[in-house]
C-alpha cells in the first residue's frame, strides 16, 4: 500500500466516506473500487444487431446449485444488467432500478431511457458517498439496453456515482486483461454471435485452466424486438468449438 494511503489511515481519513483526505480523496470510495476488482468478471459488448452481457458466476463450492447464483438481471423489458463486487449491494440497486423503470412506465406509458435509469441509480450511489453513517455501494453495474431509437447502449457505473458509456467493456477481477483484449479485437460491425465469441475468448484467456463454460451466464437484447433474453447454455457451448 502506498505511503500516503497508510498515513491517511493513521490519521483517520478512511473512517468515514464523508471525509476528504488532505489531497482530495475519499478513501472509502477507493476501497469500494478495490472490492470490485476482487469480484467476478462481467463483460458487455455493443453489436450492430443488439447488445450482450456475459458474466462469470464463479461458483466456489461444487455443492452450490448453480441456478441459485444470480449475477445477471432483467431490469425492464428492454434493459438488462450484471454486477461485480458485493452482489448483495448490487441486488438492492437492481431492485431500485426495477421500481424506477416501472414507475416511469406507469407515469408516462412508455419505457424508460437507459441513460435516465443509469443517472437515477448513480444519483443514489453518489448520495451514499456523502452521508454520515453510510458506506459507498461496493459494486459496479453494467447496464445494457435498447431504447425506442433502436440503438443499443452500454453503461458502466462506479461506487462514486460516476458512469461512462462504452462500445465494449469489462468490470471485476479480470477487467484489465479483458479490456486489453476488447481494445484490440472489438469491431463496430460485429454481430451478436461475434460478440459472444469474443467475450468467451476473453474469459478463456483470463480464467485459463479454470475456464468452464458452465460458469458463464449470458443475455442479449436485439435492436429489432428490444427484449431481454437469456442465452441457452447449448448456444454458448457451440460458440466455444
Amino acid at each position: 500500500m502506498e505511503q500516503s494511503t497508510m498515513s491517511h489511515q493513521m490519521m483517520g481519513y478512511d473512517r468515514t466516506s464523508t471525509m476528504f483526505s488532505p489531497d482530495g480523496r475519499l478513501l472509502q470510495v477507493e476501497y469500494a473500487k478495490k472490492t470490485i476488482r476482487q469480484g467476478s468478471t462481467a463483460i458487455g459488448i455493443v453489436c450492430k444487431d443488439g447488445i450482450l452481457l456475459l458474466t462469470d458466476k464463479r461458483i466456489a463450492n461444487k455443492l452450490i446449485i448453480s441456478e441459485s447464483v444470480e449475477k445477471l438481471f432483467q431490469v425492464d423489458e428492454h434493459i438488462g444488467a450484471t454486477v461485480s463486487g458485493f452482489v448483495s449491494d448490487g441486488r438492492v440497486l437492481i431492485e431500485k432500478a426495477r421500481i424506477r423503470a416501472q414507475q416511469h412506465r406507469v407515469t408516462y406509458d412508455e419505457p424508460i431511457d437507459v441513460l435516465e435509469l443509469v443517472k437515477n441509480i448513480c444519483d443514489m450511489k453518489q448520495w451514499f458517498t456523502q452521508v454520515g453513517g453510510a458506506r459507498p455501494f461496493g459494486v459496479s453495474i453494467l447496464f445494457a439496453g435498447v431504447d425506442e431509437d433502436s440503438v443499443p447502449k452500454l453503461f458502466a457505473t462506479e461506487p462514486s456515482g460516476i458512469f461512462f458509456q462504452y462500445k465494449a467493456t469489462a468490470v471485476g477481477e479480470g477487467e484489465v486483461e479483458v479490456n486489453d483484449i476488447l481494445n484490440k479485437e472489438y469491431k463496430d460491425n460485429m454481430n451478436l454471435d461475434d460478440g459472444f465469441r469474443l467475450a468467451i475468448v476473453a474469459f478463456k484467456k483470463v480464467l485459463g485452466k479454470n475456464f468452464d463454460i458452465n460458469r458463464l451466464s449470458g443475455a442479449y437484447i436485439k435492436n429489432d424486438n428490444k427484449k431481454f433474453t437469456k442465452v441457452d447454455m447449448g448456444y454458448l457451448r457451440k460458440l466455444t468449438k
